[in-house]
């Protein structure tokens, strides 16, 4: 059954993040382009809705990475490229997380990224009037995105197409209420206990689709990081 939109937060089986597919990203992390497209998967239990506080473990420097958001609409397995937009219930402005510090040692160390994305509160999304993320009949054209944090403006980008469903879904099945993270442009920054953040989503007239705030706070107990 197709998933209700304002509903996918509760509905939804897991956050699935492309990884490396912005060429400047790619650099300004000094990493290698990947020969197909990569990526991780996400908790649930890291949502956090617009207006919520990030919690930032001990010992963790915490980057967030912007992006664009596609909610699944309805459950397909191959799905092909011609068919995604069938599947795309509509779309959300979301920040991916990421304990930085965490993922350069287990990047050496060939470690999984679980750690690195899947705290709580590490995916903050949008709201819409009806509920969580933001919907359009169809992908809306052009969209870009901002952040400001601190006084500066941050990862001034369009982003990519997401057609990403075909190469997923040749893997694993995409079900009803997934998101599916569309990657980061360059631009990602560390936040800090104290910083407020505001992230907008404008199509290409400007006009704002979308809004996303929250607030970096010190996590009490619970995990440290012991590099």
């Amino acid at each position: 059954m197709p998933v209700d939109p304002a509903a996918f937060v509760q509905q939804g089986r897991k956050i699935v993040a492309i990884g490396r597919n912005y060429a400047e990203h790619i650099k300004e992390l000094s990493n290698d382009a990947p020969k197909e497209p990569m990526f991780f998967i996400k908790p649930t239990t890291s949502y956090l809705p617009s207006g919520g506080n990030v919690e930032i473990p001990r010992g963790v420097t915490a980057h967030y990475e912007v992006e664009l958001g596609l909610v699944v609409g309805k459950t397909g397995r191959d799905i092909s490229q011609a068919d995604a937009v069938a599947h795309v219930a509509g779309y959300a402005l979301a920040v991916d997380m990421t304990a930085r510090n965490m993922q350069d040692v287990v990047k050496k160390k060939g470690h999984p990224w679980s750690a690195v994305k899947g705290f709580d509160t590490f995916t903050p999304i949008s709201l819409s009037r009806s509920g969580w993320g933001v919907w359009f009949n169809g992908r809306p054209d052009c969209v870009g995105e901002r952040c400001h944090e601190a006084g500066r403006q941050h990862q001034p980008d369009d982003f990519q197409d997401p057609a990403h469903a075909e190469h997923i879904s040749s893997i694993m099945t995409l079900e009803a209420g997934d998101l599916v993270l569309t990657g980061t442009p360059s631009g990602v920054g560390p936040l800090v206990p104290g910083d407020h953040v505001a992230c907008t989503l404008t199509d290409s007239s400007g006009t704002q689709l979308a809004a996303l705030e929250f607030r970096a706070v010190q996590r009490e107990g619970g995990y440290s990081f012991q590099p």
